[in-house]
């Protein structure tokens, strides 16, 4: 053991694969992690169906907010590029994402350098920080916002001015060279109150932004994920709320956020782009360039 919805079967022959549904990836080794990753592609599974199987291995993790950075040579921040013992909201998504486009463990580390920074260029200018004007645009290629199809003719706007260099001198950050200019941004979001409306756009599979109201300098106060469970939608998420990763039912979780109104208002939805949300799909690190290009 490492210090720190759904029942299947697999059918391919790995030695130890019998016992690994019953235990959760924080109690598995990297070889364990391996091997779920290897038998969920070979299954004929899309990439909204992996993420709600694979996500389900994260139930229990311990909640971190530190949980990861950019890895032990880093001026700043030199915590794990990979960590499977605790997570966070964002690292729960990045990671959930990069297993599920992927066939080995050193591919899903591959594919999660991609995701969570901009080329797979590890470093603090490079990451992704910002989950609506950095991550999402960086993963257009994986990823679409579908806000206005979710939210209809209850859609509305937020206008923010995001500034890499004022997050940056907060974290004690000198040197400016090569960091993007501030940048004013106008996104497409479903209000709180309208979210028991949308619920039958929703999809399992679809990752969430829950985005502040009383910001003008940032969006994202927090990012989770819709599942499916028994025919039941299901807001997956890490939190620091219960210092886990858990579920809520969805209406639950509206129930619960729709009186704290003066502290968000409301989600943003991204969803696997249709082309690529296909049956057995596997994407290489090396095809991600060219997804890239396709999708500037």
């Amino acid at each position: 053991m490492r210090h720190y919805l759904f029942i299947f079967i697999f059918t391919l022959s790995f030695s130890a694969a019998a016992d690994l549904p019953g235990k959760k990836f924080y109690q598995m080794t990297n070889a364990e992690i391996d091997q779920v990753i290897q038998q969920t592609a070979a299954q004929n599974l899309s990439i909204s169906e992996k993420i709600n199987l694979l996500s389900d291995y994260f139930l229990g993790t311990p909640y971190n907010l530190t949980c990861t950075g950019d890895g032990p040579y880093a001026l700043l921040e030199a915590w794990p590029l990979v960590n499977f013992e605790e997570t966070n909201c964002m690292a729960f998504c990045e990671h959930v994402l990069a297993l599920s486009v992927s066939d080995s463990w050193d591919h899903f580390f591959d594919n999660l350098q991609q995701i969570r920074y901009k080329d797979g260029l590890i470093g603090m200018k490079t990451r992704n920080h910002y989950t609506m004007a950095d991550w999402l645009p960086q993963n257009s290629w994986l990823l679409q916002d579908v806000s206005a199809t979710v939210g209809g003719a209850y859609t509305k706007q937020v206008t923010r001015t995001i500034s890499h260099r004022t997050f940056f001198k907060g974290k004690g950050m000198t040197d400016m060279r090569d960091v993007l200019p501030d940048r004013t941004i106008t996104l497409n979001y479903v209000p709180l109150e309208a979210l028991y409306k949308v619920k039958e756009r929703i999809k399992a599979g679809d990752i969430l932004a829950l985005l502040f109201a009383n910001k003008t300098n940032i969006f994202s106060a927090h990012m989770l994920m819709v599942v499916e469970k028994n025919g039941q939608k299901i807001i997956r998420e890490s939190s620091n709320s219960k210092m886990t990763t858990f579920d809520t039912p969805y209406d639950q979780w509206v129930r619960q956020k729709q009186p704290l109104s003066k502290k968000y208002i409301g989600l943003a939805f991204m969803r696997i782009k249709p082309e690529l949300d296909q049956k057995g799909k596997i994407i290489k690190p090396w095809e991600i360039s060219a997804l890239k290009g396709l999708h500037k």
